[in-house]
């Protein structure tokens, strides 16, 4: 099991690509530590991966409330004094054009897609620099290479994500931590369950691939881009979307 004994943060972990990285995660041996704004639905996801026998814990965080981060962290050295993963995957929308969006539009999407990965990372960047050793991985998105119509608040804050990474990797790789971003495209999550079938198509033919995205596909980068057989990858932005920007 290539993350055994690794102790791994990952926010947004109740659903979607979140859930399916802390899965992968627990079933390569890591201690997982799932956060993730609601309370109840991040309880329920600890509570089946405990069920197939991983050890996790459950946190309700909401990442642009720092003292909440902190306690975290804090919680999770007390209690087994080192953090070696954090996986950066909380993320909201809210679409609009640039003439609609809203000021709390675009203020919303800003504060948890790029507030919150900045609180997250600085909390734990000090411990890994102490141990001089860890791995920061962002979620990005293939929005976040080449923007995306209706967009414009998502757009900044995951091209906000991959100049986190990169300066990140400058900054803490000679601490020895190592910081990587992945970009999905499009991903088959709950969150596209209320999207019409034509637009799912359209999303389908975008890609050469001519699918969705399994969250799995993507936790699966996360879990190899964890482990030690990326060890000398740092500040890359992964694109995984299936070839949709050839």
């Amino acid at each position: 099991m290539k993350l055994q004994g690794r102790i791994a943060i990952v926010t947004g972990a109740a659903a979607g690509i979140g859930f399916a990285t802390a899965r992968r995660f627990a079933a390569e041996g890591a201690i997982v530590i799932l956060c993730d704004v609601n309370a109840e639905r991040v309880q329920q996801a600890a509570a089946q991966l405990a069920a197939g026998g991983a050890t996790v814990r459950a946190h309700r965080v909401d990442v642009t409330q720092r003292e909440q981060v902190d306690t975290m962290v804090a919680a999770t050295l007390t209690e087994y004094g080192q953090i070696d993963i954090l996986v950066n995957n909380a993320g909201i929308t809210k679409d609009a054009r640039l003439v609609k969006m809203t000021e709390a539009q675009f203020d919303a999407v800003i504060d948890v897609n790029l507030k919150g990965v900045f609180h997250c990372a600085q909390a734990v960047a000090g411990p890994m620099i102490e141990r001089g050793r860890g791995v920061i991985l962002n979620a990005s998105s293939v929005v976040g290479l080449y923007g995306n119509f209706g967009q414009t608040n998502y757009a900044a804050s995951k091209f906000g994500v991959v100049g986190f990474t990169k300066t990140w990797a400058r900054e803490l790789g000679p601490k020895g931590v190592r910081v990587n971003a992945v970009c999905p495209g499009f991903v088959a999550t709950e969150i596209l369950q209320t999207v019409p079938d034509k637009v799912l198509d359209g999303m389908k033919q975008a890609c050469w691939l001519g699918r969705l995205a399994e969250p799995d596909e993507i936790a699966s980068i996360y879990a190899f881009l964890a482990s030690d057989d990326a060890s000398y990858i740092n500040g890359t932005a992964i694109e995984a979307s299936g070839g949709m920007s050839i």
